[in-house]
Protein backbone atom coordinates (compact mmCIF):
# COMPACT_ATOMS: atom_id res chain seq x y z
CA UNK A 1 0.00 0.00 0.00
CA UNK A 2 1.58 3.35 -0.70
CA UNK A 3 1.11 6.48 1.42
CA UNK A 4 -0.39 9.72 0.02
CA UNK A 5 1.71 12.54 -0.07
CA UNK A 6 -0.18 15.48 1.58
CA UNK A 7 0.66 19.03 -0.71
CA UNK A 8 2.48 21.61 1.50
CA UNK A 9 0.78 24.89 0.79
CA UNK A 10 2.54 28.28 0.32
CA UNK A 11 1.14 31.86 2.28
CA UNK A 12 0.15 32.83 -0.90
CA UNK A 13 -2.07 29.83 -1.73
CA UNK A 14 -3.42 30.15 1.92
CA UNK A 15 -4.23 33.75 1.25
CA UNK A 16 -6.28 32.85 -2.02
CA UNK A 17 -8.86 30.58 0.40
CA UNK A 18 -10.35 33.44 1.95
CA UNK A 19 -13.66 32.48 3.50
CA UNK A 20 -15.23 34.20 6.51
CA UNK A 21 -17.20 31.34 7.97
CA UNK A 22 -13.70 29.65 9.18
CA UNK A 23 -10.98 30.19 10.84
CA UNK A 24 -7.38 28.55 9.92
CA UNK A 25 -3.67 29.02 10.36
CA UNK A 26 -1.10 27.65 8.23
CA UNK A 27 1.36 25.64 10.19
CA UNK A 28 4.39 24.71 8.01
CA UNK A 29 2.86 24.28 5.46
CA UNK A 30 -0.56 22.41 6.93
CA UNK A 31 -4.01 23.90 6.77
CA UNK A 32 -5.38 23.67 10.63
CA UNK A 33 -8.84 24.63 11.00
CA UNK A 34 -9.71 25.81 14.32
CA UNK A 35 -13.39 26.79 16.37
CA UNK A 36 -14.18 30.30 16.48
CA UNK A 37 -13.66 31.98 19.77
CA UNK A 38 -16.26 32.93 22.44
CA UNK A 39 -17.49 35.50 23.74
CA UNK A 40 -15.29 35.53 26.84
CA UNK A 41 -12.51 34.94 24.77
CA UNK A 42 -13.81 38.15 22.51
CA UNK A 43 -14.69 40.13 25.24
CA UNK A 44 -11.14 40.18 26.96
CA UNK A 45 -9.56 40.75 23.64
CA UNK A 46 -11.04 43.72 23.05
CA UNK A 47 -10.57 44.98 26.31
CA UNK A 48 -6.55 44.75 26.06
CA UNK A 49 -7.04 45.84 22.25
CA UNK A 50 -8.37 49.12 23.49
CA UNK A 51 -5.96 49.72 26.78
CA UNK A 52 -3.13 48.81 23.57
CA UNK A 53 -5.03 51.21 20.96
CA UNK A 54 -4.97 54.20 23.64
CA UNK A 55 -1.89 53.86 24.78
CA UNK A 56 -0.59 53.95 21.07
CA UNK A 57 -2.50 57.44 20.65
CA UNK A 58 -0.66 58.84 22.97
CA UNK A 59 2.74 59.32 21.09
CA UNK A 60 4.04 55.59 20.34
CA UNK A 61 4.54 54.69 16.68
CA UNK A 62 3.01 51.73 15.07
CA UNK A 63 0.03 49.43 14.50
CA UNK A 64 -1.65 47.90 17.14
CA UNK A 65 -4.37 45.40 15.51
CA UNK A 66 -6.35 42.14 15.84
CA UNK A 67 -6.38 38.73 14.01
CA UNK A 68 -4.53 39.56 10.99
CA UNK A 69 -2.08 36.67 9.19
CA UNK A 70 1.36 36.60 9.85
CA UNK A 71 4.16 34.69 8.06
CA UNK A 72 6.23 33.53 10.51
CA UNK A 73 8.52 30.69 8.16
CA UNK A 74 8.61 30.17 4.87
CA UNK A 75 9.31 26.51 2.86
CA UNK A 76 7.22 25.21 4.47
CA UNK A 77 5.46 28.57 5.26
CA UNK A 78 3.58 29.14 8.40
CA UNK A 79 0.95 31.46 8.66
CA UNK A 80 -0.37 32.65 12.22
CA UNK A 81 -2.74 35.48 13.54
CA UNK A 82 -2.44 36.38 17.12
CA UNK A 83 -5.69 37.36 19.12
CA UNK A 84 -4.07 41.10 19.22
CA UNK A 85 -0.36 42.58 17.86
CA UNK A 86 1.47 45.37 17.56
CA UNK A 87 4.31 46.41 15.13
CA UNK A 88 6.62 48.97 15.56
CA UNK A 89 6.76 52.18 13.26
CA UNK A 90 9.87 51.34 12.17
CA UNK A 91 9.22 47.99 10.65
CA UNK A 92 5.86 48.80 8.43
CA UNK A 93 7.02 48.49 4.53
CA UNK A 94 7.45 52.03 3.08
CA UNK A 95 4.64 50.68 0.95
CA UNK A 96 2.58 50.82 4.06
CA UNK A 97 0.09 48.14 6.23
CA UNK A 98 -0.37 45.31 3.80
CA UNK A 99 -3.39 43.82 2.26
CA UNK A 100 -2.48 40.69 2.58
CA UNK A 101 -0.29 39.09 5.50
CA UNK A 102 2.44 40.45 7.31
CA UNK A 103 5.63 39.58 5.83
CA UNK A 104 7.40 39.64 9.38
CA UNK A 105 6.86 38.74 13.08
CA UNK A 106 5.00 41.35 15.17
CA UNK A 107 7.16 42.55 18.06
CA UNK A 108 4.49 41.91 20.41
CA UNK A 109 1.86 38.67 19.82
CA UNK A 110 -1.37 38.11 22.07
CA UNK A 111 -2.77 34.67 22.49
CA UNK A 112 -5.92 34.73 24.37
CA UNK A 113 -6.57 30.93 24.98
CA UNK A 114 -9.78 28.88 24.71
CA UNK A 115 -11.08 25.91 26.13
CA UNK A 116 -10.28 24.01 22.95
CA UNK A 117 -6.82 24.78 22.97
CA UNK A 118 -4.11 21.95 24.21
CA UNK A 119 -1.28 23.07 26.28
CA UNK A 120 0.84 21.89 23.01
CA UNK A 121 -1.26 23.99 21.05
CA UNK A 122 0.07 26.94 22.89
CA UNK A 123 3.80 26.17 23.10
CA UNK A 124 3.81 25.64 19.59
CA UNK A 125 2.39 29.19 18.77
CA UNK A 126 4.39 30.48 21.39
CA UNK A 127 7.64 28.92 19.40
CA UNK A 128 6.65 29.93 16.11
CA UNK A 129 6.52 34.09 17.05
CA UNK A 130 9.59 33.99 19.29
CA UNK A 131 11.67 31.60 16.44
CA UNK A 132 10.41 34.22 13.81
CA UNK A 133 11.50 37.20 15.87
CA UNK A 134 8.50 38.27 18.19
CA UNK A 135 10.27 40.39 20.97
CA UNK A 136 7.37 39.78 22.96
CA UNK A 137 4.32 37.40 23.29
CA UNK A 138 1.62 37.52 26.22
CA UNK A 139 -0.51 34.30 26.81
CA UNK A 140 -3.25 34.84 28.56
CA UNK A 141 -5.25 32.63 30.34
CA UNK A 142 -8.89 33.50 31.57
CA UNK A 143 -9.73 30.40 33.93
CA UNK A 144 -6.88 31.54 36.15
CA UNK A 145 -6.75 35.31 35.16
CA UNK A 146 -3.56 34.73 34.51
CA UNK A 147 -0.60 36.56 31.64
CA UNK A 148 1.79 34.38 30.89
CA UNK A 149 4.40 36.78 29.50
CA UNK A 150 7.34 34.81 27.02
CA UNK A 151 10.73 36.78 25.63
CA UNK A 152 12.99 35.75 23.23
CA UNK A 153 15.79 34.59 26.26
CA UNK A 154 13.17 31.75 26.77
CA UNK A 155 11.77 33.20 30.33
CA UNK A 156 8.42 33.08 31.20
CA UNK A 157 6.83 35.27 33.70
CA UNK A 158 3.52 34.78 35.54
CA UNK A 159 0.82 37.61 36.21
CA UNK A 160 -2.20 37.17 38.62
CA UNK A 161 -5.07 39.56 38.12
CA UNK A 162 -3.40 42.36 41.03
CA UNK A 163 0.19 42.37 39.11
CA UNK A 164 0.90 45.08 36.62
CA UNK A 165 1.42 43.99 32.97
CA UNK A 166 4.15 46.55 31.34
CA UNK A 167 5.54 46.23 28.01
CA UNK A 168 9.25 46.25 28.43
CA UNK A 169 11.61 48.01 25.67
CA UNK A 170 8.17 46.63 23.13
CA UNK A 171 5.69 49.16 24.64
CA UNK A 172 7.34 51.75 25.89
CA UNK A 173 5.59 53.14 28.72
CA UNK A 174 2.36 50.53 28.93
CA UNK A 175 0.62 49.43 31.73
CA UNK A 176 -2.74 47.80 32.87
CA UNK A 177 -3.27 45.64 35.34
CA UNK A 178 -4.12 41.82 34.58
CA UNK A 179 -7.71 42.34 36.31
CA UNK A 180 -8.78 44.58 34.05
CA UNK A 181 -8.90 42.74 31.55
CA UNK A 182 -11.35 40.24 32.72
CA UNK A 183 -14.07 43.21 33.79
Amino acid sequence: MSAVAQQVMTAEAFWQMQETDLQRDLIRGEMIERMPPGGQHGAIASELNAQLRTWAKTGAKGCVGVESGFILARNPDTVRSPDIFYVRADRIPETGIPEGFWELAPDLAVEVVSPSESAADVRDKVRDYLAAGTQLMWVIYPRSREVIVHTPDGLAKTYSQHDELTGAEVLPNFMCVVASLFE
